[in-house]
């Protein structure tokens, strides 16, 4: 579904390969049965999403409607053209209804109520799952359908996305300043990072596209990471999923909490980490589009974030090691491989960015045309 995704050119097609995602997604949210929490996850995740996906295919209708393709070229095609008598105001609403429908899927605020309950509720690998690989490929069709099927709209959609990249950027990092589970700040991180992606969204520009998607791609490993440390502390039924929990880490298991201290790290946005040169193309496509004020505003948001993502580094190397730590097994394979893989790939990021750009800008130059 997420292949198909990220490859479709028409809308019908769009509204297709989000539904093979988002039901299978559903499914991995809530497959341990016997679990409240994870039924209740899927269930909340299930109601909302399907509610979305409404507003979604709603705005497809209206954009058929309007100009009697579902072909991305050709609505761009149509909306441009000066002689074709459509009307300017039905069009900025089909584009709303739409952009609603990915925002859920992005899990931008203010439709981002959802992630927090089904982080915390999904088990541990299922959550690193859906905050990498459903919300890379919702962010690459995103950036597909409005950069190239809604361009000639972009003076009514740009102010809206940049009102909520900012209001994203804030609800998630000061809703993770006072979380103690885990997940759960995670979940709050990765809707901050949504609105720091949303930042060059905004820039509208070949650089602020090439930007957003090496942001995703180094996202997704810092994130995946983190979880994957996350999982083998949280142990059988995850019982130990609290900040607290990782109280000690660094005495029981050193590398172990080195890796997850780097996760941290880039996920702060840390230099010699992919976090770090994520951040700074974001930034600068939005001061090459001039967007100081937005700009300004994320690097706060960046500042805000590293209270809380520090909390997790200080409970591993300054705090004595507690009952969850007593009962740590040596790592899995299949774990280690995960956390060894997301760490190298985050340090070659961070150290050799050019090893993606050239694929990004290539890409980028494909949708910002």
């Amino acid at each position: 579904g997420q292949c198909l995704l990220v490859t479709a050119n028409d809308l019908i097609m769009v509204f297709i390969a989000l539904e093979i995602s988002s039901i299978a997604t559903y499914v991995l949210a809530g497959y341990l049965r016997d679990d409240r929490r994870n039924n209740e996850s899927a269930l909340k995740y299930f109601l909302l999403g399907s509610f979305a996906t409404a507003f979604l295919l709603y705005g497809v209708a209206w954009i058929y409607g309007l100009v009697g393709h579902t072909n991305l070229d050709e609505v761009r095609r149509v909306l441009s053209d000066p002689g074709a008598s459509i009307s300017s105001v039905l069009a900025g609403i089909a584009c709303a209804l739409i952009l609603v429908g990915f925002a859920f899927k992005v899990s931008a605020a203010p439709f981002q109520i959802w992630a927090p309950d089904v982080y915390q509720g999904a088990s541990t690998p299922v959550t690193a799952f859906m905050s990498a690989a459903p919300k890379a490929a919702a962010f690459a069709v995103f950036l597909r359908v409005f950069l190239t099927a809604f361009a000639p709209l972009s003076t009514r959609w740009v102010p809206l996305i940049w009102s909520c990249a900012l209001l994203t950027m804030f609800v998630g990092n000061l809703a993770a300043l006072m979380q103690s589970n885990v997940k759960r700040l995670l979940a709050y991180s990765s809707i901050a990072h949504a609105g720091y992606i949303l930042v060059a969204f905004t820039a509208n520009s070949k650089l602020g596209t090439s930007a957003a998607m090496f942001y995703l791609a180094a996202y997704a490993l810092m994130n995946v990471g983190a979880f994957a440390v996350i999982s083998h502390v949280a142990a059988k039924n995850e019982r130990y999923v609290k900040v607290g929990d990782l109280a000690g880490l660094a005495k029981r298991q050193p590398a172990t909490a080195a890796l997850l201290a780097l996760f941290v790290f880039s996920l702060i946005g840390m230099p010699l980490t992919g976090g770090f040169f994520a951040k700074f193309y974001v930034f600068r496509a939005a001061l090459d589009s001039h967007l100081v004020w937005l700009t300004v505003l994320g690097l706060a948001n960046s500042a805000v974030a590293a209270y809380y993502y520090l909390k997790i580094v200080g409970a591993m190397y300054m705090q004595e090691p507690g009952e969850s730590m007593e009962s740590l097994g040596p790592l899995a394979p299949g774990t280690k491989i995960a956390i060894w893989a997301s760490a190298v790939g985050t340090l070659l990021l961070g150290i050799f960015p050019s090893l993606l750009l050239p694929f990004a800008s290539y890409s980028a130059s494909l949708i910002a045309r």
